[in-house]
């Protein structure tokens, strides 16, 4: 985000020397005020490492016994984070550890994840859902929001309290200048301010002041303390078209940061990643990142209707404005978009780095739980991903068994489609043979009828036209009854 012009530096008035150590002093006398924890979001970019190095240098200079209560830092992986950020951020949790442990603070470095089931690919490739849109927001609850709001009510319902402290800055953007201004009118006490959302949870932000050189001035003056090379940090922001990070994400008025080299590769949120562009232009050593924003590309194109099913998820065609909405991606756009991704995956495994040769853009869980949607839920019993997988990665699929009671193999699937005709009606009678076959071994067959009935009401059309006329209709009865009813009135 770019930084609000001509903004004066904190260093100013004090000079740097003086202006750091009255910030730490301000820290110490936060940390010694009260037993409440703190909570650090780092996410390895620029102002969460200024905020985490101040807070360590403020605490390894206490007495050992003021160092009472705990200081968790917590890093948030989307799962889809940019592959070179996530593993120096990796690498510097890794230090970070040990580096805590050896100088003797109470500082330890969290990893969170979503659960597999909210993953990025488990809801695109899994369940069908649409490339994020802004007006289709999914990903950022489930992927940045839930397992740190997690994390953090944890930590409330254990101490009654948690204090987060944060690097975000008032010149990051006007709207963060307009925000942060607004809550320090409402600050409980000194410098904490309420959050909106976490009840029991308060905001410290120590460099809310901070200029964009003010930041950079300080971390190329002060060694970082975990051992992670500050100059490497610089190095992976310079040539970069954003130079923006995404904060600690708790709640959903966080703008999006896709353009962000500290960003998720796969985000559709900005009109094009600026950020992963940049690194491949200006470094050849990282054109192999090329299949990653290809992909990327792909799924955010201004029209993907011939992608997507023209029913809800619900099975129900709905209209807006005469217009068909378009539901989750179809199942042979599912499966394209998991033969890119592996395709993706064992290009960057062969041509990255040695860093990258074990690197997973989509982990085993993950897959494991795709497939189970799409055979379970979605009754695609020719359980197709382990045999798109073995022929992508060129090697046997790594996870366990369905049920065997669960899929179809080959000679059965041609079968059906040869006697069905039409995929409408493949995908009914599949459907249907799915619905029995699981009811078969269960001791109870309540609500076999009610699944039937479901799966006759989602494929009894003959095609997209004739949903969409049935829809119409429907839509039609109901403004004449409405009318006749206002007639009687």
């Amino acid at each position: 985000m770019a930084e609000q012009p001509r903004r004066k530096s904190a260093f100013t008035e004090l000079g740097f020397e003086a202006t750091i150590e009255a910030l730490i002093e301000e820290i110490q006398t936060m940390y010694r005020a009260d037993g409440i924890p703190w909570v650090v979001g780092y996410s390895g970019g620029k102002d969460s490492s200024a905020v985490l190095q101040l807070i360590w240098m403020a605490l390894v200079a206490l007495p050992k016994d003021d160092l009472s209560k705990p200081v968790y830092a917590i890093s948030t992986d989307t799962l889809v984070e940019n592959p070179i950020v996530a593993t120096w951020v990796q690498n510097s949790l890794d230090k970070m550890g040990g580096a805590a442990r050896a100088a003797g603070i109470p500082l330890t470095p969290h990893r969170l994840t979503p659960e597999v089931r909210n993953s990025f690919w488990v809801n695109l490739i899994g369940r069908g859902y649409p490339a994020p849109r802004p007006r289709f927001r999914w990903c950022t609850e489930r992927l940045k929001i839930n397992p740190s709001n997690k994390f953090i009510g944890d930590v409330v319902r254990a101490n009654g309290e948690a204090i987060i402290v944060l690097g975000t800055r008032k010149a990051e953007s006007a709207a963060r200048n307009h925000v942060m201004t607004r809550l320090e009118g409402k600050q409980v006490r000194a410098k904490l301010s309420p959050n909106t959302t976490l009840p029991n949870a308060y905001v410290y932000s120590p460099i809310a002041d901070w200029s964009n050189d003010d930041v950079w001035t300080f971390l190329m003056q002060r060694r970082n303390p975990w051992g992670h090379n500050n100059k490497d940090l610089l190095t992976l922001y310079q040539g970069a078209s954003a130079d923006g990070e995404c904060p600690l994400v708790i709640d959903s008025t966080t703008p999006s940061c896709g353009d962000s080299r500290f960003g998720c590769w796969v985000c559709t949120l900005v009109d094009q990643d600026r950020s992963m562009q940049a690194m491949i232009q200006n470094d050849t050593d990282k054109e192999w990142m090329q299949p990653l924003l290809d992909l990327r590309n792909a799924l955010d194109v201004p029209d993907d209707r011939p992608l997507r099913d023209f029913r809800r998820m619900s099975g129900h065609v709905q209209l807006v404005n005469d217009k068909l909405v378009p539901g989750p991606y179809t199942q042979s756009a599912r499966q394209k978009w998991l033969e890119d991704l592996l395709s993706a995956q064992l290009h960057v495994q062969i041509h990255g780095p040695e860093e990258m040769a074990g690197l997973e853009l989509i982990t085993l869980p993950e897959l494991e739980e795709i497939r189970r949607i799409w055979v379970v839920e979605k009754h695609e019993i020719e359980d197709s991903l382990p045999m798109l997988y073995e022929r992508i990665m060129g090697k046997p699929y790594p996870g366990g068994r369905l049920d065997d009671g669960m899929s179809f193999n080959a000679e059965d699937i041609a079968l059906l489609k040869e006697i069905s005709g039409d995929t409408l009606h493949f995908e009914l009678t599949r459907q249907l043979l799915s619905i029995e076959r699981k009811h078969r071994v269960m001791a109870r067959r309540a609500g076999v009828f009610g699944e039937l009935e479901r799966a006759f009401e989602r494929g009894f059309y003959e095609d997209e036209a004739d949903a969409t006329d049935r829809a119409r209709a429907r839509h039609q009865a109901k403004q004449d009854a409405a009318e006749q009813a206002a007639d009687i009135a």
